[in-house]
């Protein structure tokens, strides 16, 4: 078990190395078993967190993130958080104020995170493979960049099957309702 969290460690620190040599705009720390974002990155990536503008963390076993991940890689654009334990967002990820697009299929949220309601720039929203029942459609609605939301396989209530265009200027995908068993 030690040899095999050591190669995770190894990956990980190879990943950021790469990306802090290359001054790239993008980290993908992606199937790489994390349960929580490594603080150490924070310090090894100080040159060019401002340069990042996508993050993957897809597939790794994350329940939280943290506000200093969010106020750290503030130029974000992407952020990739799928196949993760996620039950909420830290309230400053309404401070990314260029995030366009976030995956945050295959957790475990119950409700809208309603932080990102608040997203400026926010234009795609993927939370398939949730346990979303209620969505503030009124938040939403408002959200003048959205393009696209995407809530299939939640258990999300009637009410948000009501909103259909042009209620809202956005795309809602959705899964097909289940038919009534017949008794």
């Amino acid at each position: 078990m030690h040899k095999r969290m050591g190669e995770a460690v190894a990956r990980v620190a190879r990943k950021v190395n790469d990306t802090v040599e290359n001054k790239a705009d993008s980290l993908d720390l992606a199937n790489c078993k994390l349960m929580a974002f490594p603080v150490g990155i924070y310090k090894a990536m100080r040159s060019v967190t401002e340069g990042i503008r996508r993050i993957s963390l897809a597939n790794n076993e994350l329940k939280s993130l943290t506000s200093r991940f969010v106020t750290t890689f503030s130029q974000l654009t992407e952020l990739n958080l799928a196949g993760n334990y996620l039950h909420r967002l830290p309230e400053e990820i309404a401070s990314l104020l260029h995030l366009r697009a976030i995956d945050l299929s295959r957790n475990r949220f119950r409700r809208f995170p309603e932080p990102l309601a608040i997203v400026p720039a926010l234009e795609t929203i993927d939370l398939e493979e949730n346990e979303i029942t209620e969505v503030p459609t009124d938040k939403l609605a408002s959200m003048a960049l959205l393009r696209s939301l995407n809530l299939r396989a939640n258990p999300v209530g009637p009410e948000v099957r009501l909103l259909v265009r042009p209620l809202v200027p956005f795309d809602l995908l959705l899964s097909p309702e289940e038919p009534i068993p017949k008794a």
